[in-house]
């Protein structure tokens, strides 16, 4: 049996957010086709016939950044009849954070791509606005119920270079007494008898993940907004 329905286009968009030097940034390029050619686009394309959304969502993120193995969540399926003028396309949207050092910068530059501030984003195409929003509240829901920090910071690490991932992550600042209280009270840290002596004049314990330990939570951790 062939069933009879008009086609409908399927595309993944990548919300690609890239940490560095306690700055949250987000991958965009110039669209390379018609509609809005040569706009600001997240990173993304159609579906192939062989491949699952996963595996689009993947592709595109090798061939934009070079990595691979990278967690992916999916944020929600965007499907408004007029979102894309060129035709009807419902795009299915994924979320990844990654470190900035770590991506093959000659892909990067090579497709055209950017890295931009959150705070400094240029217009975006169609509904790309709405898809970083709720690409941003799921990180930050994400962050809420797991200590985010073991692929982003240094083996060993402050509790300040801490907290400026979680602030750069939420978009605001955490009062430090309050911040290092509840981080601890995880249990899931353990303290170095090594000290950062850039942060203050007393200097700061570095920290690390203790290994096989758990991370996420049943309740939250962080309030999201």
């Amino acid at each position: 049996m062939v069933y009879s329905h008009p086609k409908l286009l399927v595309a993944v968009d990548c919300v690609i957010f890239g940490y560095e030097d306690a700055e949250l940034k987000l991958l965009l390029f110039r669209r390379q086709i018609e509609p809005a050619k040569g706009k600001w686009s997240l990173m993304g394309g159609f579906v192939d016939s062989d491949e699952s959304l996963e595996e689009a969502a993947m592709r595109v993120l090798f061939k934009t950044t070079g990595l691979k193995d990278i967690f992916l969540e999916q944020v929600a399926a965007f499907s408004a009849v007029d979102r894309d003028p060129g035709a009807r396309v419902i795009s299915v949207a994924f979320v990844a954070l990654i470190r900035i050092d770590q991506h093959d910068k000659a892909l990067v530059q090579e497709s055209g791509a950017q890295w931009w501030p959150l705070n400094l984003l240029p217009e975006l195409i169609f509904d790309h606005d709405k898809i970083v929003k709720g690409g941003l509240q799921l990180l930050q829901k994400r962050a809420s119920i797991e200590l985010s920090g073991k692929e982003l910071l240094p083996e060993n690490f402050t509790l300040m270079q801490l907290r400026s991932l979680y602030e750069a992550i939420y978009q605001r600042t955490f009062d430090p007494g309050n911040f290092r209280k509840k981080v601890l009270s995880l249990n899931v840290l353990e303290r170095l008898n090594i000290k950062n002596t850039t942060e203050s004049r007393k200097g700061a314990f570095y920290y690390r993940f203790k290994e096989n330990e758990e991370v996420s939570y049943g309740d939250r951790i962080f309030k999201v907004n």
